[in-house]
């Protein structure tokens, strides 16, 4: 079995002189104390963060149990919203792993259980007289059609084990919840997308769906991108992470769901999936040698879920071809290490607070409370992929910036104009 290491960061100084190449800096790392095997690590800590919202929830306790912290001014009525907001997004990103399915390992018996509190969550989520019935109606505010639409992105990413688990009977309930929130009318941005994977989701799983949402959203996407791989959020650019939070992850996979129906254009999405291909490029350059990146624009309390569109191509194995898998793996471990074992990340009872790195609840904008934090979920996508997948098997390598401040060569790198 190859032997993998969590890369810490070499420090800087004068390490350029001595390693001078790829080779060097590869000796240099396989010469650091192991630690814990990376997949075994990340698994643990996407259980960490996901298990109290998935168990409370399958209990019927997460109303009574979660906290609800919000952000300084917030504006939104909390308890109406932030519990849709933490399941919806902790789907949304464990749901490639709990795709795997059973398997007769550690790892496998964990999945095992969170599957089964899963069933009973979603029952729970769903059902009217359960006391964690969520909201799935405009009536106290908009951000149920946010929060249904990381549910529906969930289900979307675990069709076998998830999905199709479930009684009809909860099926259905999903299908009227989300069907409901067609009353709530998506404002001109990246909401349009929430609307459209709704409808996508209803379209792969066979129900009543409406395409006009959907033709909406490829429109409007398609007018607001402004080239390099970046779209606008609305008709402006905006210089956050938004093209990873929500708007390339859910435009390929409305885009692929039309095709696989052929309801839709292969090449718009061949085209969407190219312009992802380049983000993700340029967010593994944006991770330091450190494991830190740029700590810029609105909802940097999602954390690591400025990663999900890398995580996405990564699941999807359709990295560009400069970037191997175990390069990404340990980019993102590091990211992971820098970000979840700062103290104050998580409350005495596991629930996460609102931070970047800790607790500081002021960088947080008014519309967070702790059921947003969960959207982090999204940066572990690539546990989907199976442990003797080479994003998980390979031995560990240098990403980009490690092997550029070491000296190490590294090809240029050029703009995309599709």
């Amino acid at each position: 079995m190859d032997r993998r290491f969590f890369i810490k960061a070499i420090p800087m100084a004068g390490v350029a002189s001595t390693i001078g190449s790829e080779k060097g800096l590869l000796k240099a790392m396989a010469a650091e104390k192991p630690a814990p095997d990376d997949r075994e690590y990340n698994v643990d800590l996407m259980i960490r963060i996901c298990q109290p919202v998935i168990e409370q929830l399958s209990k019927g306790k997460l109303k009574a149990t979660m906290p609800t912290e919000v952000a300084p001014n917030y504006g939104k009525p909390v308890e109406k919203v932030t519990y849709l907001e933490a399941f919806g997004r902790t789907l949304a990103g464990i749901a490639p792993w709990l795709e795997l399915g059973p398997d007769n390992t550690m790892e496998g018996s964990k999945r095992i259980a969170m599957l089964e509190m899963t069933h009973k969550a979603i029952a729970m989520a769903v059902d009217p007289a359960s006391p964690d019935y969520m909201n799935f109606t405009g009536k106290f505010d908009a951000q149920p059609l946010v929060d249904g639409a990381f549910l529906a992105h969930g289900l979307l990413r675990a069709p076998k084990h998830v999905w199709r688990r479930l009684t009809p009977k909860t099926q259905q309930q999903v299908i009227d919840g989300l069907i409901s929130l067609r009353s709530i009318k998506a404002f001109t941005n990246n909401w349009v997308l929430f609307s459209a994977i709704i409808e996508a989701m209803l379209l792969k799983f066979g129900a009543d769906w409406d395409r006009k949402p959907i033709d909406l959203a490829v429109q409007k996407m398609m007018e607001w991108y402004k080239g390099d791989s970046m779209y606008g959020d609305g008709a402006h650019f905006h210089y956050d992470y938004y093209n990873s939070f929500v708007i390339q992850p859910m435009l390929v996979d409305v885009l692929k769901v039309m095709a696989e129906k052929e309801e839709g254009s292969k090449a718009n999405y061949e085209l969407a999936l190219k312009r992802m291909q380049r983000y993700a490029a340029i967010l593994e350059r944006q991770i330091s040698p450190e494991g830190t990146f740029p700590v810029v624009g609105r909802s940097m309390p999602y954390r690591n879920a400025a990663f999900q569109a890398l995580a996405q191509i990564a699941l999807e194995e359709k990295l560009p071809e400069e970037i191997s898998p175990a390069q990404v793996r340990c980019a993102l471990t590091a990211v992971n290490k820098r970000i979840f074992e700062v103290p104050g990340t998580f409350d005495k009872k596991g629930w996460m607070q609102i931070g970047f790195c800790g607790h500081q609840p002021e960088i947080a904008d008014t519309y967070t409370s702790t059921g947003s934090l969960y959207l982090c979920s999204t940066g572990f996508l690539a546990l989907g992929l199976p442990y003797g997948s080479p994003f998980w098997s390979d031995p560990a390598q240098p990403w980009t910036s490690k092997k550029v401040y070491a000296g190490a060569s590294v090809k240029k790198d050029h703009a995309i104009d599709y």
